[in-house]
């Protein structure tokens, strides 16, 4: 049984990290040369951004849904099939239009694979061991980003093969995942009818809005600030890249965080680090100590975010865990969606400085709002 639990871990990490890593965050690495390929603004460049987390969006509904219905299995599969054929469609992009298309495809896998990943160790295991399996695939984004950055730096000018290589990869692991994230019984599976809205719902949605929206231009628009806003090399921007993955690492330990400090003093300062690394390099692009600083905090403080973000969900929604994860994670790439043609837009018109700026700040303001504390949860577990 243990060792089946590390294979679950193990596996989902992976598929976390081709799905984000790889289908959704790689293309920030490219958009210099993609620029140059087809020609795109920094609006077009935000738009086509944005179609990746609108992908996100629909596709979290629909897997949150079929994980309850169909178990977590197919639906995790399912994540990696996507991802594989939308990156493989940037790989062929013979036009904006097409390369729009397939970042779109390749980042709804992103919204596909987290509920049943997240319902998969919800059933398996509880409690503290729960909240530090859950982080530590949610940290598979960072192997991802990781990874992503020495194939990006090899492969620049032959990005086409770079993609074809992230397509590769997220096809093996997809077979990896088949034969690891099982099925659960009848009796665990999630109930098809779900209390929507209870307490603590209002604030899971709210700070994962602005956790969106603080994220979106280091993310997006991040690799141009350092390449174009400092000057610095592709060798700079691509070991950026990969400090900011290998430092995403470290969220993995946000469940332990949690639970060491509590998950709302967690919560602020991982919050307050990720706003304060987005104004670094917003100010000082041009200074490496400064950009590898940045991209560190930046790094685990996303990570981080996130995985306190999924914890929080399962605290909300212990009877739903793909449906709390699922609405979670939607309301942070819709952020995302506005934020990313936003974003771009400003840039164009007010500069990168003082957009970057503006975004994290609207990000810092989601300190404010208060987690759902252990007491709450088991106040829940009784109503229901």
């Amino acid at each position: 049984m243990q060792r089946s639990f590390y294979s679950l871990v193990a596996s989902g990490a992976a598929l976390i990290a081709c799905c984000y890593g790889f289908a959704r965050f790689a293309y920030g690495l490219f958009t210099p040369v993609l620029t140059e390929e087809f020609g795109l603004s920094s609006t077009l460049v935000g738009t086509i951004a944005a179609g990746s987390y609108v992908g996100y969006c629909v596709a979290i509904i629909a897997s949150a849904t079929l994980t309850r219905r169909l178990g977590p299995r197919l639906v995790a599969i399912g994540a990696g099939v996507v991802a594989t054929l939308g990156m493989t469609m940037v790989a062929l992009a013979t036009s904006a239009l097409i390369l729009a298309v397939g970042v779109l495809i390749a980042g709804s896998s992103t919204g596909i694979a987290s509920p049943p990943l997240a319902a998969a160790i919800a059933h398996r295991i509880s409690g503290a061991a729960g909240d530090r399996a859950q982080t530590i695939v949610n940290a598979g984004t960072g192997v991802g980003v990781l990874v992503s950055g020495p194939i990006a730096f090899a492969l620049f000018d032959q990005w086409r093969l770079a993609w074809g290589v992230y397509a590769v990869i997220a096809a093996v692991t997809t077979i990896w995942v088949a034969f690891n994230v099982g099925d659960t019984s009848d009796s665990a599976v999630e109930p098809v009818q779900v209390q929507r809205w209870r307490t603590g719902s209002f604030g899971l949605v709210l700070a994962s809005l602005l956790t969106g929206l603080g994220s979106i231009t280091v993310w997006s628009f991040g690799r141009d600030q350092i390449s174009t806003g400092g000057s610095a090399s592709v060798a700079v921007a691509s070991i950026a890249w990969m400090v900011l993955g290998a430092a995403g690492i470290a969220g993995a330990f946000g469940g332990d965080l949690a639970q060491r400090i509590g998950l709302r003093h967690a919560w602020v300062g991982t919050t307050l680090a990720m706003s304060c690394a987005t104004v670094v390099l917003a100010i000082a692009p041009w200074n490496i100590v400064a950009i590898m600083l940045s991209v560190s905090i930046f790094g685990a403080a996303y990570i981080g975010l996130t995985g306190l973000l999924l914890v929080w969900s399962t605290r909300v929604y212990p009877d739903s865990p793909s449906f709390g994860v699922g609405l979670s994670f939607f309301m942070i790439a819709l952020g995302q969606a506005l934020g990313a043609p936003t974003a771009g837009a400003l840039i164009d018109a007010h500069g990168a400085t003082a957009t970057f700026i503006l975004f994290a700040m609207t990000g810092a303001t989601a300190a404010v709002v208060r987690p759902v504390t252990a007491a709450a949860t088991a106040s829940l577990d009784r109503q229901h």
